[in-house]
């Protein structure tokens, strides 16, 4: 449990949200809360419509923020307050993912067709005692994986989704003794995983039940009660998208369009990002899973392997029908390798998991020692070379040491020491041996970045200067009545306006303010739209050198550009 605590609370908390995912689902929650019309229905960031995954991290965020802003407000100011209150749903969805695999995992590590072989003179462990150190490996294992530390600790969609897989797949196993129970959790975590990001996250552990329930299998015998699965999801995704349908059809036929566009072949590029990102993504549960697959492979109908290999190639399969796949995409796949990578471990032999553990202490210490070294040199300036760097990086940042944050990161460090000396002299028995190091270096890392770096993070990818710079600039020039469009501006972008200083931007072509977002390059080079136009304001991040914005104002003639 202190495992668990320290790697969701570390960097959750203390921040500003970052674009664009991050700042994008504050943003939603913020829009509903302002009654905004249907904004509770509808995803929107103030007058646009958000029409690209599904309203239930609005619902969930949303109400935490309604309920927990008051006291909050007692301690920080109101927009803190809010931006810590919408985290507050990012520990329930680590909860949920925790939960669900452990004890889906120990439900399928419990079962005969999943025991060691017995031993001569007896002294195996008991089939429970055996369910259990599989999901606490299972545990580590998804603790440990790289590419979903930091997705579990923005304000998206990705948490939520990662959590109804992972209680969908609790849900397939809790099936094999508990049918009616394992059925009405499945139809819930399918149909909240639609509300949650659509068809693209509904769909991996949609197509996932059709190849866990395949005929001749263990499973096949509960395919009766699947369909009270459907029912349940149909239900739950009918009851949104009725009313939406209803009160929105601009919204829906806006959510039909992005998703149709979501799915197709990738293109040669996002096939290089593939190939370069997923082994990092979803180290060190791969290679694992791999060969828990072939360890395994005269077994791929027992339900320890066919249900989170089923999850894993239906997730495999949206990956490669998605037109770009990235991060989003990849996280379906954490859960499964994390699954299949714990079965693989009572076959590695005591030479594999050694490896494994000093491969774990040599890279985490690394990455540790980089981290504090980085740090001493943004402070101190030595050495030279990695501070000119740095410098070039955080340009007009205000050094300092945070103190309370040094001392925790200090005890993280020595309780990383204590981790490695304990793992080398105790030489436990446990099947998660061979995992401890791995989720203990990579949690390590993370409390170091989200202590020493946040607030050099913070001020390099937040935008609370530069929107509080522009609702100045607003107050100066706008005049009464006078309407503000935008021209080329991010969602990312027009969501952080949104949440620091509730700037709401328009759609009315006749409006005279303009506010532009450009690299200051194709400025300088004259190529940019209105690029020799006065401006009334511009600004931009202090370190970014490539995006910067400008507000104008234009009299009708001059008005040829378009709106975004």
């Amino acid at each position: 449990m202190a495992v668990g605590l320290v790697y969701i609370l570390a960097g959750l908390f203390y921040r500003d949200p970052w674009k664009t995912d991050d700042v994008t689902g504050l943003a939603t929650m913020l829009t509903a809360l302002s009654g905004e019309p249907h904004a509770w229905l509808l995803p929107q960031i103030g007058h646009l419509a958000q029409a690209q995954d599904g309203p239930l991290i609005t619902w969930v965020g949303a109400t935490c923020i309604e309920i927990f802003r008051p006291l909050l407000t007692l301690f920080f100011d109101p927009l803190d307050a809010a931006i810590i209150a919408s985290r507050l749903p990012n520990i329930l969805w680590f909860a949920i993912l925790t939960a669900s695999i452990w004890y889906g995992t120990y439900l399928l590590g419990r079962r005969a067709e999943a025991q060691p072989l017995a031993l001569p003179f007896g002294g195996e462990p008991d089939a429970r005692d055996y369910g259990r150190m599989l999901a606490d490996a299972a545990l580590l294992l998804i603790v440990a994986t790289v590419g979903i530390i930091w997705r579990m600790h923005e304000t998206s969609e990705v948490p939520a989704v990662i959590a109804c897989q992972a209680l969908a797949y609790y849900a397939v196993a809790r099936m094999l003794d508990r049918p009616i129970s394992g059925a009405v959790t499945l139809g819930v975590a399918l149909g909240a995983a639609f509300l949650a990001r659509g068809w693209l996250g509904a769909l991996p552990p949609m197509l996932a039940i059709p190849l866990i329930f395949l005929p001749g299998g263990l499973l096949a015998g509960e395919r009766k009660w699947l369909l009270v699965s459907a029912l349940i999801c149909a239900t739950l995704i009918l009851l949104w998208w009725i009313p939406a349908q209803q009160f929105g059809p601009y919204w829906t036929e806006s959510w039909l369009h992005w998703t149709r566009h979501a799915f197709s072949l990738p293109h040669a590029r996002a096939w290089g990002s593939i190939v370069r990102d997923l082994p990092w993504f979803l180290w060190p549960t791969w290679p694992l899973a791999i060969l828990s697959l072939w360890r395994w492979r005269g077994w791929f109908g027992a339900p320890h392997i066919r249900i989170p290999l089923g999850f894993l190639a239906a997730a495999a399969l949206v990956l490669l029908a998605s037109a770009d796949p990235f991060e989003p995409e990849y996280s379906m796949l954490a859960v499964p390798c994390a699954v299949l990578a714990a079965f693989a471990l009572p076959t590695l032999r005591r030479g594999v998991v050694n490896t494994l553990d000093w491969f774990a202490v040599m890279c985490f210490s690394l990455t540790a020692a980089t981290v504090w070294l980085g740090w001493i040199a943004l402070q101190v300036g030595w050495p030279h070379q990695i501070a000119q760097n740095i410098s070039l990086q955080t340009h007009g940042y205000d050094i300092h040491v945070a103190w309370p944050a040094t001392v925790i990161a200090i005890l993280g460090t020595l309780g990383w020491i204590l981790l490695v000396r304990w793992r080398l002299h105790e030489h436990p028995k446990g099947l998660w041996r061979g995992t401890v190091l791995s989720a203990g270096g990579l949690i390590t890392t993370w409390l170091l970045l989200a202590t020493l770096w946040m607030p050099v993070l913070d001020y390099i990818r937040s935008y609370r200067e530069v929107s509080a710079s522009l609702a100045q600039a607003l107050a100066q020039y706008r005049q009464p009545g006078e309407c503000v469009r935008t021209l080329n501006l991010g969602s990312g972008q027009r969501a952080s306006f949104l949440v620091f200083n509730d700037i709401k931007f328009d759609f009315n072509p006749r409006c005279t303010l303009v506010l532009q977002q450009l690299s200051p390059a194709s400025l300088r080079r004259g190529t940019a739209e209105y690029a020799h136009h006065p401006a009334l304001w511009q600004g931009r991040r202090g370190p970014d050198r490539h995006e910067m914005f400008r507000l104008l104002r234009l009299t009708p003639p001059e008005q040829r550009g378009s709106t975004h």
